[in-house]
């Protein structure tokens, strides 16, 4: 028997997996998923301030009492914990690869050779301080022995690497 749909798109599940540590504010949850899962996966300010009303509002998350500065706590609920597991179980779909890099670099009969220098640099200095990141989040998940967490960050060591690789052999016009 097949489970029904959750409903849930990625950064709302993000946000109920997230909130299965402990009921946290806007702020926290944006700490909590640019450490754990920042160097793979994108959430902006907007996006979570969007999502977490909604998540109220459909009863998956509740609101705590307002604290300092009008912060407000949120915390997964029973229907959240159920919709997050049917989101788990839910088929991946087609991975979606967008790198700005390499949209630009489709187009490089377009640049100069300058830019063409100044986007590879850009991009090198980037991916070296993101695998220099990520190695060290890596090291700290499994320190921690979250061997699932350490996976994780593992592909993003391994996503940096083979983009470095890559840039180093691109052509340079």
């Amino acid at each position: 028997m097949a489970m029904a749909d959750s409903g849930l798109n990625a950064t709302a599940a993000a946000l109920l997996g997230l909130l299965h540590e402990g009921p946290m504010t806007g702020g926290q949850l944006m700490a909590a998923a640019e450490r754990k899962l920042g160097p793979f996966w994108s959430m902006t300010r907007s996006q979570v301030y969007r999502e977490l009303p909604a998540l109220a509002d459909a009863g998956l998350v509740r609101m705590g009492k307002p604290g300092p500065r009008a912060s407000q706590p949120y915390t997964i609920s029973a229907a959240g914990k159920r919709a997050f597991a049917r989101w788990l179980s839910e088929p991946v779909g087609r991975d979606q690869l967008r790198n700005p890099v390499i949209l630009r670099v489709a187009f490089g009969k377009l640049h100069s050779g300058q830019q063409l220098a100044e986007l590879y640099s850009q991009a090198e200095a980037q991916h070296t301080q993101a695998l220099s990141a990520a190695r060290e989040q890596a090291k700290q998940a499994a320190a921690d022995g979250d061997e699932y967490g350490a996976a994780a960050l593992n592909f993003a060591v391994s996503y940096h690497r083979a983009a470095l690789t890559w840039l180093k052999n691109a052509p340079r016009g």
